[in-house]
């Protein structure tokens, strides 16, 4: 039995099982082979260039186009110099972002237990209409809306209007990645630039209010949900995404949402243990939307996954709350009684600096192969808004300065660049954007400094973007 956080430090300083995250990047868990001893990443990308030890990335001959994010893992784990790699250790556990049947199939065949809620649950909660059923048998509920399918504008116009939505309309279809399957419709020519997507399909139409987008990512146990710092959401900056509404990052700061966080907080401790009750334990995120006319802090929606979210909880959780969350998540999985006060544990991390993540995706409309790409690692910005590579860092927590940055890179040397496609992410300690959700000066100056290292050649062929790399949220 573990009793408190120094049990729960020692155990995993001490873990001899092999606990592989399999994913494009290293992303999403950076820096929790720190805490958890035989953590290991399987990564497509080298994003550290070899010096990264903890990291295994096997040759490939080639760019290669991937489908979905889920087809990415079940490459990874069939490829011989991974399947080498895991034989030549102990069997232990795997997790990923996303993963689906095939790559299920290959982790089995591997010796891996995966340490996430069984997929078939994940699927179902990961929809925006069983998010907003589940909600409101929690007490959590969403936005206005009514969940319908429409045949044309003037079906939406009808259905909206009986359920007092006026005519100002969100319309999300069930899944989607990064903002691309949700529509603000206000007029016909919304409706029709996008009915082919729309037309007979399963909808949620919401009612378009003023709103604070927050998030943040929670842990449900055994022993109830631990919730973990709020964040404010980055989304549709066009010096960071070329998709209006898409998501590009958080900023996190003892003073995000100030007024709502308690409310925040208990909404998402209802929902954990709602999952919890599902069968779903570990990590999830949740989206709220804060009314600005009335402080009413909706769901929005629930991703039942290792997220976007996690990089700052974990960072945030382990410098100043003693723990990553993640720790929790994994205890919900390894063959191993604990028990916590958690009450006390989030207490730890209720005060903290700040931080923020950019996400930067190409913003312009070419597609080159890449010819020079700049290092993950530790950045610093001189006055006149020009950068300078300090050192190869693979810790998040180097970042000292409000000058400093921490980079980490997805796509490099060879591969292709294309409009939407993931650069990298950018870890910053400052608020990037204002209270009132402008994007700070700096937050434009990393972007331009950051892509300006980037160069390329034209491509002399048709190229299909592949599936984004650097997985965020759905949306």
């Amino acid at each position: 039995m573990l009793r408190g956080l120094s049990d729960i430090y020692r155990f995993f300083r001490k873990n001899p099982t092999p606990i592989y995250f399999v994913s494009p990047t290293a992303y999403n868990l950076l820096g929790l082979d720190d805490w958890v001893s035989s953590f290991r990443y399987v990564c497509y990308f080298d994003s550290f260039d070899g010096e990264y030890d903890n990291i295994f990335v096997p040759t490939h001959p080639g760019p290669r186009d991937f489908a979905t994010f889920e087809s990415v893992n079940s490459y990874l784990l069939g490829h011989k110099e991974v399947i080498d790699y895991i034989g030549s250790r102990d069997p232990g556990y795997v997790l990923f972002v996303m993963f689906d049947e095939e790559t299920e199939r290959c982790a089995l065949d591997l010796g891996l237990t995966i340490a996430l809620p069984p997929r078939e649950l994940r699927e179902r909660i990961d929809s925006k209409i069983e998010t907003t059923r589940l909600g409101n048998e929690a007490g959590v509920p969403s936005a206005p809306n009514v969940l319908t399918e429409c045949s044309s504008y003037d079906d939406l116009l009808a259905q909206a209007a009986a359920a007092g939505l006026g005519d100002r309309l969100v319309v999300q279809l069930p899944y989607g990645d990064s903002g691309r399957t949700t529509f603000f419709i206000s007029t016909r020519e919304d409706w029709d630039e996008h009915a082919e997507d729309l037309e007979g399909e399963q909808l949620k139409v919401m009612r378009n209010i003023r709103h604070i987008p927050g998030t943040l990512e929670a842990c449900a146990t055994r022993h109830g949900t631990l919730v973990g710092p709020v964040q404010v959401d980055i989304t549709g900056f066009e010096e960071l995404t070329p998709y209006p509404g898409g998501w590009c990052g958080n900023d996190c700061s003892p003073i995000s949402l100030l007024a709502s966080q308690e409310q925040i907080r208990g909404l998402a401790r209802r929902l954990g243990d709602r999952l919890y009750q599902e069968g779903y334990r570990g990590v999830f995120c949740i989206d709220v939307l804060v009314d600005l006319d009335d402080g009413t802090v909706y769901l929005g929606e629930i991703n039942p996954r290792i997220s976007g979210a996690s990089p700052l909880t974990n960072l945030i959780t382990s410098r100043y709350g003693g723990v990553p969350l993640f720790l929790f998540h994994l205890l919900e999985f390894m063959d191993v009684e604990w028990e916590c006060d958690l009450e006390e544990v989030e207490s730890r991390w209720r005060d903290f600096d700040r931080w923020s993540q950019l996400v930067l995706k190409q913003t312009t409309d070419e597609v080159e192969i890449i010819t020079q790409a700049p290092r993950s690692g530790l950045w610093r910005m001189a006055e006149d808004g020009s950068i300078s590579f300090v050192r190869m860092v693979t810790d998040w927590h180097n970042v000292t300065r409000p000058d400093e940055a921490f980079y980490l890179r997805v796509y490099g040397l060879s591969e292709y660049r294309y409009p939407g496609a993931d650069m990298g992410v950018l870890l910053v300690r400052d608020r990037m954007q204002t209270a009132d959700r402008t994007l700070v000066p700096e937050a434009g100056e990393w972007a331009r400094a950051i892509t300006g290292q980037f160069a390329g050649m034209s491509a002399a062929i048709e190229y299909t973007p592949p599936v984004a790399m650097l997985y965020g949220k759905w949306l």
